[in-house]
């Protein structure tokens, strides 16, 4: 393998992955890097679809939530689709997790798997995720989680953008506060020239579902502006 791969400057970047600032009471980080089953299934997934040095567009999410990016290690891909769609079998608990759901269907809509991936690298704002009393947590939830992030967010950016992404265009999903906070980094740091917003997967899961295929057509036809 290409020690200069895509895939090797990602798995370089989540084996780094560590968050040093003290958190607020009772939030806890998740960090699936740090777990070898994860990291196993993580390395067969980049392995499989980002062996090469083609610049990627960048779509940024919140951050991994317990039950999808928190337990796999893989941004928006539960247990269920990483075996049946990746093809990659794997022991962890079969929870099928809604923002996973979307992705999926809008992948398959966009031509399958190895055709996106090929273009597009899932990350999120924060790449690693949190809890509060066993349930998610968003990093804008919380005033001082979100503060005391920062330069671990601004450091994940500035990495991340080294492995070959494509600093035209950015994706950011969610069009309230994960948007607004994107947009107040971008304008101090420059990080894109223009970032697109779109529906957050599980705010489309939970409460359009039935307007579903509008929101895949709009994805689609936001990611085919470049």
């Amino acid at each position: 393998m290409n020690d200069d791969s895509f895939s090797q400057r990602v798995l370089n970047f989540f084996a780094s992955l560590e968050i040093t600032t003290p958190l607020p009471r009772n939030v806890k980080v998740l960090n699936p890097y740090q777990d070898p089953v994860a990291f196993q299934l993580c390395k067969r997934f980049y392995n499989q679809y980002y062996t090469d040095s083609h610049p990627r567009k960048i779509i940024l999410g919140i951050n991994p939530g317990r039950f999808g990016g928190g337990l796999t290690g893989i941004p928006f891909t539960d247990p269920v689709k990483l075996e049946s769609i990746c093809g990659i079998p794997n022991a962890l608990d079969k929870k099928v997790e809604l923002s996973a759901d979307f992705i999926y269907k809008m992948i398959t809509a966009y031509g399958g798997a190895n055709h996106f991936y090929k273009s597009f690298y899932f990350s999120s704002v924060s790449p690693l995720g949190f809890t509060q009393d066993g349930k998610n947590l968003n990093y804008y939830d919380d005033k001082k989680l979100s503060e005391r992030l920062l330069p671990f967010v601004l450091s994940c950016l500035h990495q991340q953008l080294k492995f070959g992404i494509n600093t035209k265009i950015a994706f950011c999903l969610g069009e309230g506060e994960n948007y607004k906070f994107l947009s107040k980094l971008n304008e101090q740091h420059h990080f894109f020239e223009k970032i697109i917003p779109l529906a957050h997967p599980r705010f489309i899961m939970q409460y359009k579902r039935k307007t579903l295929n509008h929101y895949i057509d709009s994805y689609l036809k936001a990611f085919s502006i470049l």
